[in-house]
């Protein structure tokens, strides 16, 4: 069965409640994960560190992500892809207030590189 990654996008997505994590896709070593954002960005003062690498791709929207260990915040557009590496400490500073941000978020590995 084919899926739309732009259709049966959830309410609360659309009601700005909460970003949205969709899992699509799980074996050993992979995750591939559909998260829909509506504003939301990462707590004050809160960095994902993960075991994973992190490959994540915008397909709809804009987001602005930080890592700790640089100044600037690398703002992604529709098509803009960013690799995250294992135990990479980073943010999300915003997404897209006035539409929804669509990611494409896949995780493998845990400290294996592209």
């Amino acid at each position: 069965m084919a899926l739309n990654l732009f259709s049966q996008l959830p309410e609360a997505g659309a009601r700005n409640e909460a970003e949205i994590f969709d899992a699509l896709l799980a074996a050993p070593g992979l995750k591939i994960e559909r998260i829909l954002s509506t504003g939301q960005a990462s707590p004050p003062g809160f960095w994902y560190c993960q075991a994973e690498n992190e490959w994540v791709v915008v397909l709809r929207g804009s987001a602005g992500v930080k890592f700790e260990e640089e100044d600037e915040v690398r703002v992604l557009y529709a098509g803009d892809s960013l690799h995250i590496p294992a135990q990479c400490r980073h943010r999300v500073e915003w997404t897209d207030p006035g539409e929804p941000t669509v990611w494409l978020a896949i995780f493998y590995g845990e400290g294996d590189t592209v």
